[in-house]
C-alpha cells in the first residue's frame, strides 16, 4: 500500500514519534503470542494519541489558509475538543467547540473545564441541532457565521485527519499480524487501514452502540476521495467487535472500571473508560481464541486519558 505524500505539509508543532512497548504474560508466551502497544498516549500530555494525528494537518491547513482558528464539534467527554483547544493554543490561533447538549456548561465535567482553561470558546447546542453537524447546509450556515474559522468535523473526521493517522503504522518496526484499535468517528481506523500490508488484519472496537463500522468507514474514505474499489478491498481486512461498547458512548460500568484499574496494576499502563479501556478489554478477551496462537498483535493506544479524570482511580 502506498502512503499519501505529505512532505509538502510542514507543521510547526513537531511532536515526536511514539515508542512501541512489549506486554508479557506467561499465558501468551506459552502460545507464542507477541503483544505490542503503540504508545501514542505519550506523544503529548494533552494533545495525545490519535487526537494529534488527526489535528496535525488540519492545523497546518488552517495556518496556510490564514484563518483565525479552528471550529469543531464534540460531546461532553470529547478528547478531540481538549486536544483541539491545546493544539490551537500552542499554534497561537483561536478555537471554538460546538458541544452536544444545551443543558451543559463549562463546568459540567473535567473535560469541558479543561477546554475552557485552554482558551476554547464552547457553544452548547441541542441534540437535535447537533445531529445536523455533518449536514452540508448546516456547515454552510456555520461557515457564514464563523467565516474566519477552519471547520473540522467531529473527531477530525476528514481527509487531513485520515492521512495524519496513516503515520502510525509507518512508525512500527516489528512484524505485526493483527491490529486492535478503539473506534469513534472511524478516522484513525481508516488511516491505519490505508497503511496495512495485505496480510494484516484490523480489529476495530466501536464505542458507540449499534454503530455501523464498515458503512461509516466506507463513507469517510469515499468522502476523502479514495477509490471505491480500493476501499472495498481494504475493508475486507477489517474485523468488527461490536459487543464491547459496555452500554454505549460515555457508559462505563463497574466491571469495566475494575478491568482498567487491575490492568494498570499489572502492566503499569493507564487506559481510559471511554475508548482504550474497552478496546483493551476486547483484545485481551479475544486472545483466548486459538487463531491468535503464534501471532504478533499490536494495540494502538489512542490516548485520551483526560476522559477518565474523576472516573478511574490509578492510585496504588
Amino acid at each position: 500500500m502506498e502512503y499519501v505524500n505529505t512532505e509538502d505539509l510542514d507543521i510547526d508543532l513537531e511532536l515526536g514519534e511514539s515508542r512501541v512497548d512489549r506486554l508479557n504474560s506467561p499465558i501468551w508466551d506459552e502460545r507464542s503470542i507477541h503483544i505490542f502497544v503503540k504508545r501514542d498516549d505519550l506523544i503529548h500530555p494533552i494533545i495525545s494519541g490519535n487526537k494529534w494525528r488527526k489535528l496535525k494537518f488540519n492545523v497546518e491547513l488552517c495556518l496556510n489558509l490564514k484563518k483565525n482558528g479552528i471550529l469543531t464539534f464534540g460531546g461532553a467527554y470529547s478528547n478531540h475538543l481538549v486536544a483541539t483547544a491545546a493544539a490551537c493554543q500552542s499554534a497561537g490561533i483561536t478555537s471554538i467547540g460546538i458541544v452536544r447538549g444545551d443543558e451543559l456548561n463549562e463546568n459540567s465535567n473535567e473535560t469541558l473545564k479543561q477546554c475552557t482553561s485552554l482558551g476554547m470558546k464552547l457553544v452548547f447546542i441541542s441534540r437535535e441541532e447537533y445531529a445536523l453537524r455533518n449536514d452540508r447546509e448546516y456547515h454552510q450556515k456555520l461557515g457564514a457565521e464563523y467565516r474566519l474559522m477552519h471547520l473540522v468535523p467531529e473527531g477530525g473526521a476528514n481527509y487531513y485527519g485520515i492521512i495524519g493517522c496513516q503515520e502510525i503504522m509507518q512508525e512500527i518496526n516489528v512484524e505485526i499480524d493483527d491490529v486492535f484499535i478503539a473506534q469513534g468517528t472511524t478516522t484513525t481506523s481508516c488511516g491505519v487501514l490505508l497503511s496495512l500490508k495485505d496480510h494484516q488484519r484490523l480489529h476495530v472496537i466501536p464505542v458507540l452502540k449499534k454503530f455501523d463500522s464498515i458503512g461509516e468507514m466506507k463513507s469517510l474514505l469515499l468522502k476523502g476521495g479514495f477509490d471505491q474499489e480500493m476501499t472495498d478491498d481494504l475493508l475486507d481486512q477489517v474485523i468488527v467487535h461490536d459487543d464491547f461498547h459496555f452500554g454505549g458512548y460515555g457508559k462505563f460500568p463497574q466491571d469495566l472500571l475494575d478491568f482498567i484499574t487491575n490492568f494498570h496494576f499489572e502492566y503499569k499502563l493507564k487506559l481510559d473508560p471511554i475508548y482504550t479501556g474497552k478496546a483493551m478489554k476486547c483484545m485481551i478477551s479475544n486472545l483466548e481464541n486459538d487463531e491468535f496462537s503464534g501471532k504478533s498483535v499490536l494495540f494502538i493506544h489512542t490516548g485520551g486519558l483526560q476522559g477518565g479524570r474523576g472516573i478511574v482511580d490509578f492510585s496504588e
